[in-house]
């Protein structure tokens, strides 16, 4: 079956980021590409944009969560519109805490982590950097969507 992967777009933290999704999930990243990587005489970089992150690749279970910094002669991405939710499955009650908890410091939560009316274990916020995260528990799925 295919998998989903999320991919974020960012205004220069995208590396901020990402070190702040790795220490709530743990791992290593897959892949960090930065802009100055890319550059050629042909498509030349400005130093100002040279180390932000032109991909980013956050393996999470077996999905993977990717990112980018929007270069600035793109535009800004507008943070407050709502880019999509990521939604997480939690194999239980305890990683759904863990991860509504880790993600959801310094942000809004929208919905607190509790008992839903369809059943599952369920919490709803915008992390710091202003995306949206859904956080599951669904014992009849075991983690599995």
């Amino acid at each position: 079956m295919a998998l989903i992967n999320p991919h974020i777009n960012f205004n220069g933290n995208a590396e901020e980021a990402f070190n702040f999704y790795k220490s709530v999930f743990g791992g290593e990243f897959a892949k960090i590409v930065r802009f100055k990587d890319m550059s050629s005489s042909e498509h030349p970089i400005s130093a100002n944009e040279a180390n932000k992150i032109m991909h980013i690749a956050l393996p999470i279970g077996k999905n993977i969560l990717m990112a980018n910094d929007v270069p600035e002669f793109m535009g800004k991405v507008n943070e407050n519109e709502n880019r999509s939710k990521i939604s997480v499955s939690a194999e239980s009650r305890e990683e759904a805490d863990k991860l509504f908890s880790g993600l959801s410091a310094g942000g809004n939560i929208e919905m607190p982590i509790g008992d839903s009316p369809w059943g599952s274990y369920f919490g709803m916020f915008r992390d710091k950097f202003g995306i949206e995260w859904m956080v599951d528990f669904d014992p009849k799925y075991n983690g599995k969507v």
